[in-house]
């Protein structure tokens, strides 16, 4: 039998800053705890032995190795700014 789940779906809310009406509200509790029935389904299953994955498939790097190499030079990180300042990028004031 699934466990009952019971969840302050306000308390959540107040903690993420979000403000739900009710009727969010409730949408978002029948939700979860339609998630958290689906775990207590996984649950019943016996993985002893079974390596966790984070894909059902291999899943290999094929991003090319990390290796060091040359980096720009000053000026040539500051050849494409717009403004300059004391060998530094000039950037406007951003005020809200």
């Amino acid at each position: 039998m699934p466990e009952v789940h019971k969840i302050d779906i306000n308390h959540v809310a107040k903690l993420a800053r979000l403000k739900l009406t009710e009727e969010e509200a409730k949408h978002y509790a029948e939700q979860l705890d339609g998630i958290l029935s689906y775990i207590d389904t996984l649950t019943r299953y016996n993985l002893d032995g079974v390596e966790p994955t984070a894909h059902a498939i291999p899943v290999y790097d094929v991003l090319r190795s990390d290796e060091p190499r040359p980096g720009f030079t000053q000026e040539q990180a500051l050849a494409n700014a717009p403004k300059r300042t004391a060998d530094q990028i000039q950037i406007p004031a951003v005020i809200e």
